[in-house]
């Protein structure tokens, strides 16, 4: 029975092993797949929901425009020959976008030549002396976002500009400019300098192009346009072909003597530029009124957070009830300077007017975001008042000038 039972054993072994030698080897594979949480997802936000505090609805004071006879598109404007509206993103780049523009209009008045000119460019190396001026002052110097209109004059001079084609400061697949990490980690940077006495000039620099190379890209030294090989300045010096020397800046502050060129006393002056000519208000406007009926366009400067500046109603008033039109004056004007009700906010390209009712209507072309909640994107319609008490300064030929600067005499 011993013998025969082990048989059996064996031969019942050799038949399992038979039967699982005939089955297939199942062979299992690694996929990835996005994890999902659904219902620890819906009770935290059921338990966020119960912490969080809730908002009430943010609410400012404003001018009501309803009812009012306002212009409702730029088509009713005379227009003045300028490159279409484009966002500074979520930057403040607003002063060499308009100045930019400004001088596109500019290359086209005198030359009728369409040249769409690179922003980033300037802004590159406006950053760079920034951070070189920080480190000569120990610190005692603005590093902000913004600047003025005269930046661009200087950078272009030194640097060359270079068409938007060939640097857009925008890496592959970014659509809009986005400047938040980048100014963070410049100023971060800096700060730690300043802290620790780190002032090497050459180093610091070396740092500073390293982050902005990565953000925006390296700028080129030389590129092809229309055939032809140029650097930066053989493209300013031969085929922009402005004369920096032509464009002036204006302000009307009573703080400063009249018809004396002075410093600009804003923040985003960094290098305190004292190339403004201080005139009398009436004369300030004057030579805008002019500019507009002579065709050139103005570049300008100024307040843009009043109860009558609305985006989607696309304009800027100025409200009786902040001041009535026939008390604006030098003083109204440099009250609200004083008290910084009026600041330096925002740097825009003025392409149009339109004469109704006796006034003035000008057509503001505005690289912000609020210029683009309305139905003409891009644009922005400005009373003359609200010019006259909060725009601070203006960039222009100085053939629209030539009257007033005699007033300085011959040495200016």
């Amino acid at each position: 029975m011993p013998r025969v039972f082990i048989l059996q054993f064996l031969t019942l072994l050799l038949f399992l092993s038979q039967l699982v030698i005939s089955q297939e080897v199942r062979k299992d594979i690694g996929v990835f797949s996005e994890t999902k949480h659904e219902y620890l997802e819906k009770i935290t936000a059921t338990a966020d929901s119960f912490l969080k505090e809730e908002k009430k609805p943010s609410k400012k004071f404003m001018m009501d425009f309803s009812g009012m006879d306002l212009p409702r598109s730029k088509d009713q404007f005379k227009i003045f020959w300028h490159t279409d509206p484009i966002s500074q993103g979520l930057s403040g780049m607003c002063w060499c976008f308009c100045t930019t523009s400004y001088f596109e209009s500019e290359i086209y008045r005198l030359t009728k030549r369409n040249i769409k000119l690179s922003e980033l460019y300037t802004v590159y190396w406006e950053y760079i002396e920034k951070a070189r001026r920080f480190i000569q002052e120990r610190g005692d110097s603005e590093f902000g976002e913004g600047s003025e209109s005269n930046a661009v004059k200087r950078i272009w001079k030194k640097y060359g500009i270079v068409p938007a084609e060939v640097y857009s400061g925008l890496k592959p697949n970014q659509k809009v400019h986005d400047h938040r990490k980048l100014y963070e980690e410049m100023n971060n940077y800096l700060q730690y300098v300043k802290v620790n006495n780190l002032w090497n000039e050459e180093v610091t620099l070396s740092t500073i192009t390293s982050i902005l190379n990565h953000y925006l890209g390296e700028p080129p030294k030389s590129f092809d346009y229309q055939g032809k090989t140029y650097t930066p300045l053989e493209f300013f010096q031969k085929v922009v072909r402005l004369n920096m020397d032509d464009y002036l800046d204006f302000l009307s502050l009573k703080q400063q003597l009249y018809y004396q060129q002075v410093e600009f006393e804003v923040p985003d002056n960094w290098w305190h530029s004292k190339e403004y000519y201080n005139i009398p208000l009436d004369e300030f406007m004057g030579i805008i009124k002019k500019a507009v009926r002579n065709n050139y366009s103005v570049c300008i400067g100024g307040d843009v957070s009043e109860p009558g500046y609305d985006s989607h109603y696309e304009v800027a008033m100025v409200p009786s009830f902040d001041i009535p039109s026939q008390f604006i004056d030098e003083d109204a004007r440099q009250l609200r300077f004083s008290n910084k009700t009026t600041e330096d906010d925002h740097g825009i390209h003025l392409v149009g007017y339109w004469e109704k009712d006796g006034q003035d209507w000008y057509l503001i072309k505005d690289s912000g975001s609020g210029a683009r909640n309305g139905p003409n994107f891009g644009y922005y319609f400005y009373h003359e008042d609200y010019i006259k008490l909060k725009m601070l300064s203006f960039m222009i030929h100085k053939d629209m000038a030539t009257e007033i600067l005699k007033k300085f005499g011959s040495s200016n």
